[in-house]
């Protein structure tokens, strides 16, 4: 584009170019209002464009990029402000600082999109070199952004220290919210058992004025902080809380956090199969940052746990890629080698499991936290445990538990512990037998810490199996509100309630004992196979449940058809006409629920209905749990579960 003008040539910035950026800076720096601040030095930008301002242009090109690195996260606006940048830069001297200020940001960019960090750490070097303080702070900034990765440890705590004393000659309270905010994250990403400490400090400095990019931060931490207390219902309260604050602020990284955060409460509550739906839309949206795969590997364990191994299959090969080596290491890094772990475990992937030994090994001492304290899972010596577990090495899988358990009692992480407690029960059963009095006392003290802590403990695949082959073909039912989770083994199934799950719970929760049909059809049978059967064919629960569902189905279908999804649609409308074949067939005059009247054939017929639909309804979550029960399930005028 030329020559840039020399500095006594250059028009002087009108009046609302100056408030413009004036407002901008205010709201970036001081305020931490990202989406103020994204709007004035657009409005800066396009001023600076009219006047021929090329020093307004560039400060209102740096001031689009925000405080992170890659806070545009759509292909479109990243390569917006990109090519805004490029232009203001072309326009001035190379050697002034506007210039070298810009061409940190575009190295950042670039350094942290490819995962990568030498380049910033190259124009770092020229910064100081420089004595532009505002582009060392910057620089500092978006380096310390580009070594989230767990081996940048010791150079992380570096550069936020030097940040933290730049402040006082930048003169920008921002530089210090930073620079401490970037040191508590790291402090508890090293589990630094003082991290609280210098959390609190920067609290106490947000009491005194608020800023919303870095107050989202600690938000967020809190929300980790009260899952590693086994505080769910709390947990859940403050992501949401934490959600409406990123986007006032606007961070774009608000939903990936959100569902992170719920994530974790889910898998620790043993509920991860619900979150299928809604991670298959996350994992591939435009707002996660380009060097994260941990949505993708949590889309993986997901499916597994909900028994779809082939999806899970499918998206841990896309995980693994050519070599899990290749996977970038950012901030999420670390819960990606976590979900990967798992997942290979529930597939008996011996071999991706032993790729993901040797890479997490160097790291045994950390805990498994995502992006800057949103979440934790733990001590990697967990994920460790379940790679040696599923290559067969039963020694090294019980050193490795017994180190989680440690290390996640130090991190004040009980759902974590009581995890991998259970895991190390289970292991020890599978190598010493299960009437091992280790095995039993912890998995005894795994079970008192869950149900304290309202969590719901898996079972496991182990590779050496066949000590423990009897407990694991004996299936599980577990309510929990309207729906059942089924467990077999280290598989879990979660369907809606109906009649059929409520007699499949009945018949699984006494192995081995025969229930007449009309008793079960009652809900009040006896260890003599004794009761009545003047009693509704749907209790109260179930029909309001079933009332509920319609109402919902409704409202969801009649939106597909707006949107002319008649695909889905007609799914739900199929659900709907079953339902209402259900309640038409269990209400009498009136509305009424109508009773059996005592005919030992009528139960019969209906209890068989009700089971094989649920059964029906099992196998399509979980075709192996399905057959399962499809095998060891019984039905006639008697009716009986005998596993396998």
């Amino acid at each position: 584009m030329g020559v840039a003008q020399r500095p006594e040539v250059v028009p002087a910035p009108s009046s609302d170019v100056r408030l413009s950026l004036v407002l901008g800076e205010r709201a970036l720096h001081v305020n931490g209002d990202l989406q103020t601040a994204r709007r004035w030095f657009d409005a800066a930008y396009r001023q600076a464009e009219q006047s021929g301002d090329p020093i307004a242009l560039a400060l209102a090109a740096l001031g689009l990029g925000g405080r992170w690195a890659r806070e545009h996260r759509t292909s479109a606006e990243s390569e917006q402000v990109r090519t805004r940048q490029s232009r203001a830069l072309s326009l001035l001297d190379p050697s002034s600082p506007p210039a070298l200020r810009l061409r940190v940001r575009l190295q950042g960019e670039d350094d942290y999109r490819n995962g990568t960090h030498d380049g910033i750490l190259r124009l770092l070097r020229e910064a100081r070199d420089s004595g532009d303080p505002l582009a060392v702070a910057e620089a500092l900034n978006l380096a310390h952004h580009c070594l989230l990765g767990p081996e940048h440890a010791a150079l992380r705590r570096e550069l936020a220290g030097e940040l933290i004393g730049l402040a006082v000659v930048t003169e920008r309270r921002s530089d210090l919210l930073m620079g401490l905010m970037w040191r508590t994250v790291d402090l508890f990403l090293a589990a630094d058992p003082h991290a609280e400490r210098c959390l609190e400090e920067l609290r106490e400095l947000l009491r005194e004025h608020g800023d919303l990019a870095v107050g989202y931060v600690l938000n967020a931490i809190e929300v980790m902080l009260a899952v590693r207390a086994g505080r769910f219902d709390e947990a859940e309260r403050l992501a949401g809380e934490c959600f409406e604050r990123g986007v006032k602020a606007g961070d774009l990284d608000a939903t990936g956090w959100l569902g992170g955060q719920l994530g974790a409460v889910r898998w620790f509550q043993g509920r991860a199969a619900e979150l299928l739906p809604g991670l298959r839309d996350l994992a591939s949206s435009p707002t996660l940052s380009p060097v994260d795969n941990s949505y993708l590997a949590g889309l993986a364990l997901v499916a597994a746990v909900a028994g779809d191994h082939r999806l899970a299959a499918g998206h841990l090969a896309r995980v693994r890629g050519r070599d899990l080596a290749e996977l970038p290491r950012s901030s999420s890094w670390l819960v990606s080698m976590y979900f990967v772990a798992e997942t290979a475990h529930l597939l008996q992937d011996a071999g991706t499991a032993a790729r993901a030994y040797a890479l997490l090994s160097p790291y045994a001492g950390l805990p498994v936290i995502g992006s800057l304290g949103v979440v934790c899972f733990g001590s990697v010596e967990h994920p460790l445990g379940m790679a040696a577990l599923t290559t067969g090495d039963l020694d090294l899988a019980v050193r490795h538990l017994r180190a989680a358990v440690q290390a996640n009692l130090a991190l004040g992480h009980w759902p974590a512990a009581a995890l991998s407690r259970c895991r190390l029960g289970q292991t020890l059963a599978l190598r010493d037998g299960p009437r091992d009095g280790a095995a039993r006392a912890e998995l005894a003290a795994a079970a008192r810490e869950a149900r304290d802590l309202g969590m719901a403990l898996p079972g496991v695949v182990g590779s050496a199996a066949g000590r423990a082959g009897e407990a694991r073909r004996t299936c599980r039912f577990l309510r929990d509100g309207r729906h059942w989770r089924i467990e077999l083994g280290g598989r879990v199934a979660v369907a809606d309630h109906s009649v059929g799950m409520g007699h499949l719970a009945a018949l699984v929760a006494h192995p081995g004992r025969e229930i007449l049909a009309a008793d079960l059809a009652a809900g009040t049978w006896s260890q003599e196979g004794e009761g009545s059967s003047a009693q509704p064919v749907l209790d109260d629960l179930a029909r309001d449940s079933y009332r509920e569902r319609l109402t919902q189905l409704q409202a969801e279908i009649d939106e597909l058809e707006e949107m002319n999804d008649l695909e889905r649609a007609s799914a739900l409308r199929l659900e709907r006409e079953w339902l209402v074949a259900e309640l038409a067939a269990a209400t009498g005059i009136g509305g009424r629920a109508r009773p059996f009247a005592g005919g030992e054939e009528r139960a019969r017929i209906a209890v068989g209905k009700a089971i094989r639909r649920a059964l029906a309804r099992i196998a399509g979550v979980d075709p192996v749990i399905g057959e399962e029960l499809r095998a060891s399930v019984h039905t006639g005028l008697r009716c009986c579960y005998r596993p396998r």
